[in-house]
């Protein structure tokens, strides 16, 4: 994959209300030139990007529809290898059932992409120290403890 010249924001949405994004995702929200949103994002929140984004929902409806998760790696992919910034916009928190752990792998080896995780998420500690966030494939009923440890020397 050759590197892309513009840059990937994985943005959280928070819980719906556009009062309570944080500042630096809503800083991006203002810069980019391309979003590409779930359909559970408000649209209260979608009218504070800038003027001339587009605006790209890839959102899945009930009982299937919509693009699969790979066109919608694709797609981020392609608009940065165009020069674009592109905020990729997730409701909620898009580590915790979000995909977004699968859409930073397979976008980091070409794309820069900073981590903006919704701060009521206590994973932002994580997303911040570059660690690697759960990924959907490894989640599913019933509970998981996560921890952490240095390697052994």
């Amino acid at each position: 994959m050759p590197e892309a010249g513009g840059r990937v924001f994985i943005v959280g949405a928070g819980p719906g209300d556009p009062g309570l994004i944080t500042v630096r995702g809503l800083e991006c929200l203002r810069a980019a030139d391309v979003v590409v949103h779930d359909r559970l994002v408000g649209k209260r929140l979608l009218e504070r990007v800038r003027e001339g984004a587009r605006l790209i929902d890839v959102g899945k409806a009930p009982r299937g529809g919509g693009p699969g998760q790979e066109e919608i790696n694709l797609l981020l992919y392609r608009e940065a290898v165009r020069g674009n910034t592109v905020v990729r916009l997730k409701s909620g928190d898009p580590f915790v059932f979000g995909r977004g752990g699968e859409e930073a792998a397979a976008l980091a080896a070409a794309v820069r992409m900073p981590v903006l995780a919704q701060l009521a998420r206590g994973r932002i500690r994580g997303a911040q120290a570059e660690m690697q966030p759960l990924r959907q494939p490894w989640t599913g009923d019933g509970r998981t403890v996560e921890r952490g440890e240095p390697p052994r020397q």
